[in-house]
């Protein structure tokens, strides 16, 4: 079938984005799901920094490239093999399948899945090749999603269904910005209620850790450069919001401390401000030959933790259900991360401004 999508040309053009214009939004094929794969219909998809980091390199894929791993649809149709999702169903896109069977699906969400890595890395669904086609060449698949187009075929396993009331923006924000910041939280730093919970970065990741403890009845303190995104902090419910410079001076330390920036210097900043006994969680992803500096005798001599979590250490299919009835409940405003809603034909404006960090989650509505 024919579908509109936005297609990676080429990585590393130099910004601004909306002059290089690397991303083209093309008409596309589309093949029919397969056997364990999923037609869905997209209806809403998150701009996120897992998709500028391929735009400007930071992680290198294949090329052409259907960007987009932050989404929901409902289902038209499914292929051979798939018998509990049913035409009409709300799903959520999760951008790391999970086998089930190797060894790090096995550890609760510790470990990413080892196939699903691999198929991610490659440009492919989980069952193998493309589905994408521009001009009879192979189009790569991103993060096993490619959400940024008006439908997608999926693998089921890269597939949460929600009910109807879940709304489309909410429902592809708990896919990824959620499931990452959230599970950080919940499942890696583990705070008690009334603990205090630092989360350096407060991008959509970092926004989403915050909104998940603040549920927890946790205090937050949020740290950034941006003053905007400070005092959004503080609508969102942290007690207090510093940059971190200021944390450094006031000497701000706390029992959890979650990063979210995907920096080096912000991982100096969490390890730095997280008090003895505690634990440094971190969730950001920065370029593979980033470095950071810290002091091993603090994290010796004061029994500090450093846990690495990716995708907040979750398990979609438990976690994804969970956020949701926290959401229905209105202990988790997802929709209070939506900076804006946009088309899709403003995606390199888009990129240009979560560059720029003047944005929490940009949101693409489709009819």
């Amino acid at each position: 079938m024919k579908i509109i999508g936005a297609v990676l040309d080429e990585i590393g053009r130099a910004r601004p984005y909306a002059r290089s214009r690397p991303v083209s939004v093309v008409e596309l094929e589309l093949d029919e799901p397969g056997p364990g794969e999923v037609l869905v219909k997209i209806e809403a998809a998150g701009i996120c920094h897992s998709d500028l980091s391929v735009v400007n390199g930071s992680r290198v894929r294949p090329v052409p490239m259907l960007l987009g791993h932050e989404a929901a649809g409902r289902v038209l149709r499914v292929g051979p093999d798939v018998d509990d999702l049913l035409p009409g169903q709300r799903v959520v896109t999760v951008f790391l399948p999970r086998c089930g069977e190797c060894a790090n699906c096995l550890t609760n969400g510790k470990l990413p899945c080892t196939p699903g890595s691999a198929a991610n890395n490659a440009g492919e669904l989980f069952g193998g090749g493309t589905r994408l086609h521009s001009n009879e060449a192979d189009v790569a698949h991103h993060l096993g999603v490619s959400g940024f187009a008006t439908h997608a075929v999926i693998d089921r396993r890269s597939l949460v269904p929600v009910d109807d009331d879940v709304p489309p923006a909410v429902a592809a924000l708990l896919g990824c910005a959620v499931l990452t910041g959230g599970g950080a939280v919940l499942n890696a730093g583990a705070p008690e209620p009334g603990q205090t919970v630092i989360i350096v970065g407060l991008g959509g990741v970092g926004m989403a850790a915050l909104l998940t403890a603040v549920s927890l009845g946790c205090e937050v303190i949020g740290v950034d450069s941006s003053r905007e995104k400070l005092v959004r902090a503080l609508e969102l419910g942290a007690t207090a919001a510093h940059s971190p410079e200021q944390l450094a001076e006031q000497r701000i330390t706390a029992p959890v401390v979650i990063e979210a920036a995907g920096h080096p210097r912000a991982f100096e900043t969490a390890v730095s401000a997280t008090a003895p006994g505690g634990r440094t969680v971190t969730v950001g992803l920065p370029s593979p030959d980033a470095r950071a500096s810290i002091a091993p005798l603090g994290i010796t001599a004061e029994a500090r933790t450093i846990i690495g979590s990716y995708l907040g250490s979750s398990v979609p299919s438990r976690d994804i259900p969970l956020y949701a009835q926290m959401w229905r409940e209105g202990r988790l405003p997802v929709e209070e991360l939506a900076s804006s809603t946009i088309r899709l034909e403003d995606i390199n404006e888009a990129f240009d401004t979560l560059a720029d960090g003047l944005a929490v989650r940009q949101i693409i509505l489709f009819d």
